[in-house]
């Protein structure tokens, strides 16, 4: 991918996650990015097409520090998973605690961001679930499933700007401790 192209999916980025992903016009995102709309449609001919390069870009810089955590995604074990995905993985890239529930936000009405999406927690869950396997699990799917509830709901509570965000560290912790105790410290 190009430097140009690659700024100007940060600057995608950046709109949705400060102003919410209905203000990511490809006008807005041309005049954000410093460049005429005819210039940004030389590197993303659609909207669609802009978006389906937002969404793979953020999932291949997820999948890529996964790999940085560990070579083998398959072999991570749950603590390592919790940790990963409890701090920011891209090092505030994202801005992932204003970025992610506005992609729950576009999933509603963005099929492609959905289909996406899904597939990011598609992989999480796979991991987590292999994981789980090698702890012991008996419903490895379904525990899977509810972990990355637990922490993705932390987002909508403890996220910078929410109500209760000076308790971040707080519920991270119980949320590491209570999966840890569910596996016998083995996570």
């Amino acid at each position: 991918m190009s430097e140009r192209k690659l700024q100007i999916l940060q600057t995608a980025i950046k709109i949705i996650a400060d102003s919410g992903y209905s203000s990511l016009t490809m006008r807005a995102l041309a005049r954000e990015s410093g460049i005429k709309l005819g210039a940004l449609q030389y590197h993303f001919r659609t909207r669609e097409v802009m978006l389906r390069a937002l969404i793979a870009y953020i999932a291949a810089e997820y999948k890529k520090n996964f790999e940085l955590v560990n070579s083998d995604t398959d072999s991570l074990d749950i603590d390592e998973l919790l940790t990963f995905l409890l701090t920011d993985p891209v090092e505030g890239l994202f801005q992932e605690d204003r970025l992610w529930p506005q992609l729950w936000g576009m999933m509603l009405v963005e099929p492609l961001v959905a289909d996406l999406v899904d597939g990011i927690y598609k992989e999480y869950i796979q991991m987590f679930e292999k994981s789980l396997e090698r702890s012991g699990s008996t419903a490895p799917r379904a525990e899977a499933v509810l972990i990355m509830s637990m922490i993705e709901g932390t987002t909508l509570f403890v996220a910078k700007g929410r109500s209760w965000s000076d308790e971040k560290t707080t519920v991270y912790d119980l949320v590491g401790a209570f999966i840890k105790g569910r596996y016998n410290n083995n996570a």
